[in-house]
């Protein structure tokens, strides 16, 4: 399954099943969500179907399962965002480690990887705003409550998103590189880079999340 990755459907009836039964919601859909979007190496498009999936396949599992809806959903939320802002995290790194390796990036390409990275919070409440559409009775206004809430006091995904702006607003501002020479190929070759760099170091955010999970419990 690494290697092909979990097919939409596979993930939604996965995302669905995490619902049922009792444990720790929150960790089995955060595991669940972190495993989809590592297998996507930083792919957007593939990140956005990871959230749609995910969050489609919460909305049937909840309502499906009938008791404490709001809490099971609040735990499904707080999943979610706890895996994509691990996402985020990787991005950060990898563009201070890309960043620190001596090369000057242009702030067309800076602004690149930042944009990228702010789509991930805008992708998630997307995501979670066209499922409540299609919910019922009090699963749809649990999501929106919960949607409300996230735009009222911002994510962790958001605040990780924002640290990292704020750091490179500073590098921006101050390069001397000339944003004109950042042309289509440029752009192409940083957002591989980027790609590559986050992907490997969400692999060992992920593979150390497990253990100290073991621990707490």
């Amino acid at each position: 399954m690494e290697e092909k990755g979990m097919s939409s459907d596979d993930l939604r009836a996965a995302a669905s099943a995490s619902m049922a039964g009792g444990g720790d919601i929150r960790d089995r859909v955060r595991d669940l969500m972190l495993q989809a979007l590592r297998e996507r190496k930083f792919d957007y498009t593939g990140m956005r179907e990871v959230m749609h999936s995910m969050t489609e396949g919460i909305s049937i599992g909840a309502e499906k399962s009938g008791k404490e809806v709001r809490h099971a959903l609040a735990e499904a939320f707080t999943g979610m965002d706890q895996a994509l802002s691990k996402v985020a995290q990787a991005g950060s790194l990898a563009m201070k480690e890309m960043t620190d390796r001596g090369r000057d990036f242009s702030q067309n390409e800076l602004k690149q990887g930042l944009d990228s990275m702010r789509r991930m919070e805008s992708d998630f409440l997307d995501s979670v705003r066209q499922v409540s559409k299609s919910a019922a009775g009090t699963v749809k206004g649990e999501w929106q409550d919960l949607l409300g809430h996230a735009q009222r006091t911002g994510t962790d995904t958001g605040r990780v998103i924002a640290d990292t702006a704020r750091e490179f607003s500073t590098r921006m501002a101050s390069t001397m590189s000339d944003s004109a020479l950042a042309g289509m190929e440029a752009a192409r070759t940083f957002g591989e880079r980027f790609a590559a760099a986050a992907s490997g170091i969400l692999q060992g955010m992920s593979e150390a999340l497990r253990p100290e999970d073991k621990g707490k419990k």
